[in-house]
């Protein structure tokens, strides 16, 4: 089942010693040439291990915690990148052991500082869904709490807290641009917002998995390439996510180009670092995807942070 706004709830008083209350940072739509009244920059890649997934997933294992003990084995997580940041950042943080199944095509970066938080990394494939199926296959050998990229309840209501934050910090926007991966994200924020703010999701042209599922009428797998194999490469859409797809209002897809254009923009005008997939909401209007009215409150959420930023540096 799907969390609700209680599990939210309860999920931000248990993370809250844990994790950062990111800031929202508002300004005129006209600040990035854009013909909106407001834009609110939820600055979630300032969080901790550079990604939203640290809420779900301190969430997962302090919600484990409280009903039976951690196995010896400790935890384990198929990830192309920040999941698997997060898992072994909060299991650093708890004493936990830590194993990651990564894509062979996760970037050097990321696998870098995985190791780097004392995680075990195991690269399998050239996808998500391979390395997801060598981590079950490993879980069941070994007993070691497994620990969902995107589609587990104590997960999405982990990231629901980012939208309970905005509620709290500035009110209730008119809508809401979320990027999508599996939906952990979209997910989280749609069962806290509940149809009272228009929450749009975002996807890269090479991984459209809710509005391929929102096409076919249920979840399907889609091939997974361009800019959606750093980050964002699931192949199928969450059960949990698609669950709540009634609260979510459009699945709109963002061509690669615009995505880095957004990506850029954020950089020369605000200085703000960002992973491609924080870009994708920001790409959305600059392409038109989506076209809120001028007086509107549109809420961005900036998902992440992990990506090398060097090609940053030569941007003025």
């Amino acid at each position: 089942m799907p969390p609700d706004r209680a599990a939210i709830q309860a999920a931000a008083l248990r993370i809250r010693d844990h994790v950062r209350h990111t800031p929202v940072l508002r300004l005129p739509g006209a600040a990035l040439g854009l013909p909106v009244g407001e834009l609110w920059l939820k600055l979630e890649h300032l969080q901790r291990s550079g990604s939203f997934k640290a809420r779900g997933m301190f969430n997962r294992l302090l919600q484990w915690r409280e009903t039976a003990p951690w196995p010896e084995a400790g935890a384990l997580v198929a990830s192309g990148g920040n999941a698997g940041i997060a898992v072994a950042d909060a299991a650093a943080a708890l004493g936990l052991r830590c194993e990651v199944f990564v894509p062979a095509t996760a970037p050097a970066a990321k696998r870098e500082r995985l190791q780097a938080l004392g995680a075990t990394v195991v690269a399998v494939g050239d996808s998500y869904a391979q390395a997801l199926a060598a981590c079950q296959q490993r879980q069941r050998a070994s007993g070691a709490l497994w620990m969902h990229a995107y589609d587990q309840p104590e997960v999405l209501a982990g990231a629901g807290t980012l939208a309970s934050e905005i509620e709290a910090d500035a009110g209730l926007p008119d809508r809401v641009l979320v990027a999508v991966g599996g939906g952990g994200l979209v997910g989280g924020m749609a069962a806290w917002f509940e149809g009272r703010v228009r929450v749009q999701a975002l996807e890269p042209a090479g991984a459209p998995t809710l509005h391929a599922a929102r096409a076919a009428g249920g979840a399907v797998d889609v091939d997974v390439g361009g800019l959606a194999a750093d980050a964002l490469g699931a192949r199928r859409i969450g059960a949990l996510a698609w669950a709540l797809n009634r609260y979510i209002a459009s699945a709109d897809i963002v061509p690669d180009a615009v995505i880095h254009q957004a990506q850029r923009l954020l950089w020369q005008q605000l200085r703000l670092a960002v992973e491609p997939a924080a870009a994708l909401p920001l790409g959305a209007l600059l392409a038109g995807v989506i076209a809120p009215a001028p007086h509107e409150r549109v809420a961005l959420v900036l998902c992440g942070a992990n990506f090398d930023p060097a090609g940053l540096a030569t941007v003025a």
